[in-house]
């Protein structure tokens, strides 16, 4: 199994602190700027949206805003990667990589160019935006390109790691970031390694796998499965691609039984990659926990979690349904 894993205190007390996943890339952004000199950024016309400014506001002379063109803003990153810059592009998920992924595929991924893609306002927690801005397919569409690291960080503090990791990997990447305020529950003492997943809770009755903002939600579901005498085990997937296979099936063989969650589709996304690890290496029991093949609605973040059963006791109940449904599998 991975390594330790430190969690915040009172992460399951109303008083957990939050901040929003994009303030840790805001950050993130700006140290690894400052550690070499060979990173740009690029923005189209999002720039506080997305936290860039921290990094515009530091290094102006090494920001480029771009304008709404989304297509133009990859491309140009690319020739940039090219000549041997580090190029971060932000905009909304939903327009990139939603409206460009041609371009990415094209100059960066096909050419296996450096550019990093900057998602933000991903999944439905984005609110009041409604369905147009509410970007779930996001995970589908980057995991499916050769080449293309795929990474949606837990939280804010994990977000910084991540966006000073991905700014040092080489490798075209994505990484998904949420609008919202979101509990922090990691330190940063936390782990966070491109392609490493985190066992942050053990349990023998069943494996909840999260990414992105839903691992603290399977955190709350398994408290609550406790109470109903069910011992679950969360495991944090934060590098999507490449999935970190070993964490996952060491967890799943003890267990025999799977869910996963995310802030997304749950077709061709993090749970199709666990369906397609666990169809190939690991037979078992899956239940698939994200949005059912429908778009997002208008609310407030929190009303449209509950609503499309993305909260830890909506997840709680699911699991219990599954778990009273499903033998356990054991090799």
């Amino acid at each position: 199994m991975s390594h330790h894993f430190p969690l915040a205190e009172n992460i399951l007390s109303d008083d957990v602190q939050k901040e929003p996943i994009r303030a840790g890339f805001g950050r993130g952004l700006r140290a690894a700027g400052e550690a070499n000199e060979a990173i740009v950024a690029l923005c189209a016309d999002l720039t506080e949206s997305t936290q860039m400014h921290l990094f515009r506001d530091a290094f102006p002379k090494r920001f480029v805003e771009i304008g709404v063109a989304e297509q133009n803003l990859v491309t140009v990153a690319s020739g940039m990667a090219r000549a041997g810059k580090i190029p971060f592009t932000s905009s909304y998920a939903a327009f990139s990589p939603g409206r460009n992924w041609e371009q990415i595929r094209t100059t960066a991924a096909l050419n296996e160019q450096p550019v990093k893609i900057v998602g933000s306002h991903a999944g439905v927690s984005v609110g009041p935006d409604g369905a147009t801005h509410q970007m779930l397919e996001d995970i589908a569409l980057m995991r499916v390109l050769p080449h293309m690291v795929v990474v949606a960080p837990g939280d804010s503090i994990e977000a910084e790691k991540a966006t000073r990791a991905i700014a040092e990997n080489g490798k075209p990447s994505y990484i998904r970031l949420a609008r919202e305020k979101t509990p922090v529950f990691s330190t940063e003492e936390s782990p966070f390694e491109i392609g490493k997943a985190y066992v942050l809770r053990e349990g023998h009755d069943i494996t909840l796998l999260g990414t992105g903002t839903m691992s603290y939600e399977l955190l709350v579901a398994a408290k609550n499965l406790e109470q109903h005498g069910i011992s679950a085990e969360v495991v944090h997937v934060p590098t999507i691609k490449p999935l970190d296979e070993d964490t996952i099936l060491a967890s799943v063989r003890k267990t025999g039984r799977a869910i996963t969650a995310e802030e997304a589709q749950a077709a061709a996304g993090f749970g199709g990659a666990i369906a397609e690890l666990l169809g190939e290496k690991l037979p078992t029991p899956l239940k698939r926990i994200g949005m059912q093949d429908r778009f997002g609605e208008s609310g407030k973040p929190d009303e449209l979690l509950d609503y499309f059963s993305l909260t830890g006791a909506k997840i709680a109940h699911t699991a219990q349904e599954f778990i009273n449904s499903v033998p356990r599998y054991h090799q």
